[in-house]
């Protein structure tokens, strides 16, 4: 045990399902942030770097497969069984519009310039809604073939990415024409994909392999066989020389990107581990379970004692807290995260005044 020292995680609680989507904000001005789908029907956010829970997203009827966040931490967006996707204000919590499908979503993503937000699911439709105009009808890019499972930007939001829940390969949309412009084949159908921070990788888990493509050529750069079937998977975002990888063994694997050799493997979590996920500055990753928790994991452990997020949602059985605040519909534990998150505008004294 000397040899060898044990990463131990901040432990985010509150969730009361299965955590299925995790997604950081690009650094801002106030900090990064994390935000959290789950099976509760409650997407949560939290301080990236910290895990303090910030507030609990209230409004879905159904289990949350997706959720992000745009380029300013401003707005979120999350996709549901209830077959909605819902926009909100992310300093306040309220809904800002809710954009009604005809089936279950499973993805969303908001466009870098942050004025459109993408949608998929079982529909086999890519919808583009309009954020300056939302009550316009969206765009609709049809003849996926199958059940949309992922959905991201690249190409400064030219080129439209996403991937089937019931085949293989990730295929790639021109924006302008609507057409599909290159399919990355792949053998099991995609669970995850990332561009990466630079713009140079579409990282892909696809059952029990790993792959890196070149997103600007779409040539396989890299594949790698993981130890098991795998649902994600998250290049190190500074100098691309790590990736991470979790799924049903239940552990957070890191890998070497130039070798494929595993680094570290972190074991705490109690059931299959459905999305693994850097944050923006590369110093720790995070992972969402079925157990229901998050996982936050510095790169470089420098201790040997359990943490848990200070500002958690302080009863794990509820979304409610003892001490907090109705911020529109996020409740806040208050004392902490406002001297810590001041540019939330989450106030002192309580009040919900801004």
């Amino acid at each position: 045990m000397e040899k060898k020292k044990v990463a131990v995680p901040l432990v985010c609680h509150g969730h009361s399902r299965p955590v299925v989507d995790l997604f950081y904000s690009p650094v801002t001005p106030d900090g990064y942030f994390l935000i959290s789908a789950s099976k509760d029907s409650h997407p949560m956010l939290r301080n990236g770097e910290t895990g303090d829970w910030i507030g609990t997203f209230e409004g879905h009827k159904g289990a949350v497969w997706s959720s992000c966040l745009d380029t300013n931490a401003l707005r979120a967006a999350s996709g549901s069984a209830d077959f909605s996707v819902k926009l909100w204000d992310a300093l306040t919590g309220d809904e800002l519009q809710s954009f009604e499908h005809k089936h279950i979503v499973r993805a969303c993503a908001f466009s870098e310039d942050t004025h459109l937000l993408l949608t998929g699911g079982f529909e086999k439709l890519l919808r583009i809604y309009d954020l300056n105009r939302p009550d316009a009808t969206p765009r609709e890019i049809d003849k996926s073939p199958g059940s949309v499972r992922t959905v991201t930007w690249l190409h400064s939001d030219q080129t439209i990415l996403s991937s089937c829940s019931d085949m293989g390969g990730v295929r790639l949309w021109d924006v302008r024409t609507g057409k599909i412009v290159q399919t990355l084949e792949t053998k099991a159908p995609v669970t995850s994909a990332e561009v990466s921070q630079d713009g140079r990788y579409i990282t892909t888990a696809d059952g029990s392999s790993v792959k890196f493509w070149d997103a600007n050529h779409f040539g396989l750069v890299k594949s790698y066989d993981m130890p098991c079937t795998v649902e994600s998977a998250s290049l190190e975002p500074k100098n691309g020389s790590r990736f991470i990888a979790g799924g049903e063994d239940m552990w957070v694997h890191l890998f070497d990107f130039y070798t494929g050799e595993e680094i570290a493997c972190n074991k705490g979590h109690h059931g299959p581990v459905h999305c693994v996920r850097f944050s923006p500055v590369g110093e720790s990753y995070a992972s969402g379970s079925e157990d229901g928790t998050i996982r936050i994991w510095q790169l470089s452990p420098t201790s040997s004692e359990d943490h848990e997020a200070t500002n958690q949602n302080p009863n794990t059985n509820t979304h409610h807290t003892s001490n907090g605040s109705t911020i529109g519909k996020v409740k806040a534990g208050v004392s902490e995260i406002s001297r810590k998150v001041e540019g939330l505008h989450i106030p002192k004294d309580g009040n919900g005044e801004s």
